[in-house]
């Protein structure tokens, strides 16, 4: 009952704000004043700032957000706006050559739309009007706080560079900037979200970008309709790839290391960066690319090679490891026994499928508690607690040696995958193939792996580019680059690959 006129006050106030900013200035300072104050809550809310300032005779007036402004930048500027001795005529009669004369410790510009105002002086730049005039100056003197610039977690490498992405959009096209010193590179800016306005930066080289691919993204960031990316970069990776509950592999890398994100920069690919999110995106995506690791390039080729094919090997160790030993024992176990999978006193075929959907619950426990306890405790208590539980668990025939070993296997194979992305998809793919098995043997095994196969088949991928590239379209090049490390100098991006379009 109550909800209805809090819903109409609220549409008319929405009405009224969008009336406003889509108005222009007005020459008038005190009626330019007094539209700030029904666009923003001056006065209620403490951190926007607001002075009343004399330029010589000239009425003005100033508006910023308090901590995304350089003060002491500030002070220097309207130090020097406010000296007598600097500022000779007593009137701004010319507001650009003022502008260009007066202002010279930042970069500012000017602008007559509110709506541009309001976007600028929430995104940190402060705004200064002066009477007489119906145009705002823009002076960008913004510092947002930031963290450190840190390696990774879920990224590190033993050797090589320990710096990464952080929340601060400038920070990161800075650290990309710095490792591509290529006049070819651009930043191509974009705003998402009616209410939040995140900046959104698609970064690119103008000499080896698919300009298909480039236009249909820019294409689809500008049509987006939302009112904020919640969590950032994830955020505008569901929104770009529309993908059903039974696609649950990435498709969309994401990285938070600038030197992977510029080695794909170099071959042509398309970068996405978001405001208050280290993560970057790369588009387009292939499966291949889950299976890369920064780790292959800081070692000699002939290591980073074997250690890659490790990783591939393991693809299907931690998909099929479990799914095929249940089968085996719960349904076979004459199979079991000669090929020795289990041990003389085998359980049975209930006792086999309940130890193993407990492992993989006990095990995906101590994953995720690993995870979210801090690093100081989170290697001791996932190896002594793994060791306690397990050592119990035989103990009381809640399980057995044969299955902890199994599932520990499966859980390294996992673990050593580069993408946790790519292996947590694979964990659901995983326990559909165990309970499919558990539930109807045999038959439910195949059919179960012939649904993943179609779910694998089906993942969508943005702009209609192959994901099974350089598979299909088959690229036999492209292929032995990416099962073998190659060495730095026949390492160079010296093409770029067509990965075609399937669709």
């Amino acid at each position: 009952m109550n909800r209805a006129p809090a819903f109409t006050v609220g549409s008319q106030f929405f009405r009224k704000a969008f009336t406003i900013m889509t108005e222009k200035l007005s020459k008038n300072l005190t009626e330019n004043i007094e539209q700030i104050k029904k666009l923003l809550p001056v006065g209620t809310s403490f951190d926007l700032i607001t002075r009343e300032l004399f330029l010589g005779d000239a009425k003005s007036y100033f508006l910023g957000i308090n901590g995304f402004c350089r003060t002491e930048i500030l002070q220097q500027i309207f130090a020097d706006l406010q000296n007598p001795w600097y500022t000779r005529d007593s009137q701004v009669e010319d507001i650009v050559r003022y502008m260009n004369a007066k202002i010279g410790y930042a970069q500012v510009s000017l602008t007559g739309a509110w709506d541009d105002i309001l976007k600028n002086v929430l995104s940190g730049p402060c705004a200064l009007f002066i009477d007489g005039f119906d145009q705002a100056i823009l002076i960008d003197v913004r510092s947002y706080p930031t963290r450190g610039i840190a390696e990774p977690d879920a990224e590190k490498v033993t050797r090589g560079a320990r710096d990464g992405f952080v929340e601060t959009l400038l920070f990161n096209a800075n650290l990309i900037r710095r490792r591509v010193r290529s006049p070819h590179l651009c930043f191509a800016m974009h705003s998402v979200g009616s209410e939040s306005r995140t900046d959104v930066a698609v970064a690119y080289l103008r000499c080896s970008v698919n300009e298909n691919l480039l236009e249909a993204l820019s294409k689809s960031i500008d049509s987006l309709k939302v009112t904020s990316l919640t969590m950032g970069a994830k955020s505008l990776e569901e929104l770009l790839v529309k993908k059903r509950w039974w696609n649950p592999l990435p498709s969309i890398q994401v990285t938070e290391r600038p030197d992977i994100a510029c080695s794909y920069l170099e071959e042509g690919h398309i970068l996405i960066l978001v405001d208050n999110s280290p993560l970057v995106l790369i588009l387009p995506c292939t499966i291949f690319q889950f299976t890369q690791s920064a780790e292959d390039y800081y070692k000699s080729p002939l290591v980073g090679t074997y250690f890659r094919l490790v990783r591939f090997v393991c693809i299907p160790v931690s998909l099929l490891l479990m799914p095929v030993f249940l089968l085996i024992t719960a349904y076979f176990p004459q199979t079991a026994e000669r090929l020795r999978i289990l041990s003389t006193e085998s359980p049975s075929a209930l006792e086999l499928i309940i130890y193993v959907l407990a492992v993989e619950f006990i095990l995906d426990l101590f994953k995720y508690s690993a995870s979210v306890t801090s690093s100081r405790f989170s290697g001791s208590l996932s190896i002594v607690g793994g060791l306690i539980i397990g050592d119990i668990a035989v103990s009381l025939n809640w399980a057995s040696t044969e299955v902890l070993f199994y599932a520990a296997v499966t859980l390294l194979a996992s673990l050593s995958l580069s993408s946790m992305e790519f292996s947590d998809a694979l964990r659901i793919y995983r326990l559909f193939l165990i309970i499919s098995t558990a539930l109807f043997g045999i038959w439910g095994f195949f059919i179960s792996v012939i649904l993943v196969s179609f779910s694998i088949a089906t993942t969508p991928t943005f702009g209609g580019m192959s994901y099974f590239w350089p598979l299909f379209p088959f690229n036999g090049p492209a292929l032995k680059k990416l099962l073998f490390r190659s060495p730095t100098a026949k390492a160079q991006p010296c093409q770029v690959w067509d990965r075609g379009k399937v669709h």
